[in-house]
């Protein structure tokens, strides 16, 4: 199944507001963090600035967002990882909240209190975790209680590599498989968990051959291409709303940014990244939707305008975002 001309403009600017978003954190979580810190003698602070705390970003893997939430609705539930901007913003969780939750600020998602790895949005089912592994299980309890209701829609899980050697990987693909659950698995495959390297943590090649121990298709999409996951997830959408049960994923990306902001990056091999950066998935999006005279100079300068500005009004209302009272840091929360 191939994209349509409005799926392909979608998921080229939805990329665009990706990338810019990740770039902007990039730069707003290093205030206060880095050089005159340092030049005092002081460590990377990491409770500085106006974002305290770790900070994963996912630029370079907008493809698997973008591919895999064209095929979503708000009715379909989708569970992320610690890294799950990218996620978040293919699946319509509002950027403005998102952002002022990423801050601590009371107007966010949680209202401050969970952080950039633990965004909720009920309203679009979308939530995340900072446990490894943890997105299976729940999105196995998406797609369980859809099938128990007769609704048509489909419970998403997205991991990276190492999590697939995580017990509620197998757990869950057994489950799935058993119970013919509408699930969808979803693996970002960028070769590092972490620090380690995915031959060094994982026997064999793709994560997508896993799928035959279950008796479920396995489909490995070997290259960072937004299309080539659209066309994947439309097969295993189909298979999962028809009644057919869940479908394992796995997609070759690209990690841009170090697995945390502050990451020295020691264990990755010199020129890495930059090679990395030389296949740039946008760009070659771009090149496909100007083939088939979908975008123009014009277009595109819009589009791209567009993508920086939605950016702005998010990190301006984060800014101007109060923090939550003192006497709220019992509330919303289990005791």
């Amino acid at each position: 199944m191939k994209p349509t001309a409005e799926k392909l403009l979608w998921m080229y600017e939805t990329m665009l507001v990706i990338r810019r978003y990740e770039e902007a954190l990039a730069q707003v979580y290093l205030e206060g963090k880095l050089p005159p810190a340092i030049q005092k003698g002081l460590a990377f602070d990491i409770a500085s600035g106006p974002i305290p705390g770790e900070m994963h970003l996912a630029a370079g893997q907008e493809p698997v967002a973008v591919g895999v939430c064209a095929h979503l609705t708000d009715a379909d539930t989708l569970v992320g990882t610690h890294r799950p901007h990218h996620f978040a913003i293919a699946k319509g969780v509002p950027l403005d909240r998102m952002t002022a939750e990423i801050f601590g600020k009371a107007t966010g998602l949680g209202r401050g209190k969970g952080g950039h790895m633990h965004l909720f949005d009920p309203e679009r089912r979308f939530s995340c975790s900072g446990i490894v592994g943890a997105s299976l299980p729940p999105a196995c309890g998406a797609a369980l209680a859809a099938k128990m209701t007769g609704r048509k829609t489909v419970g998403v899980a997205f991991f990276g590599e190492g999590a697939a050697n995580q017990g509620t990987f197998h757990e869950s693909l057994n489950l799935s498989a058993l119970w013919q659950l509408p699930a969808i698995f979803v693996c970002e495959d960028n070769r590092w968990a972490i620090s380690v390297p995915k031959d060094h943590a994982t026997a064999i090649p793709s994560n997508a051959a896993r799928a035959a121990a279950y008796d479920i298709p396995g489909i490995a999409v070997d290259r960072n291409d937004a299309i080539a996951v659209y066309e994947a997830m439309a097969r295993a959408v189909e298979r999962a709303r028809g009644g057919g049960g869940p479908t394992l994923i796995e997609v070759k990306t690209d990690r841009w940014f170090g697995h945390f902001q502050g990451d020295a990056e020691v264990y990755r091999p010199k020129g890495e990244v930059p090679e990395l950066r030389k296949h740039d998935p946008i760009p070659a999006l771009a090149a496909e939707l100007r083939r088939q005279q979908l975008l123009d100079d014009a277009k595109d300068r819009s589009l791209q305008n567009g993508a920086a500005a939605r950016v702005q009004v998010a990190m301006d209302f984060a800014r101007r975002s109060p923090y939550p009272a003192a006497d709220e840091a019992l509330q919303d929360v289990f005791a």
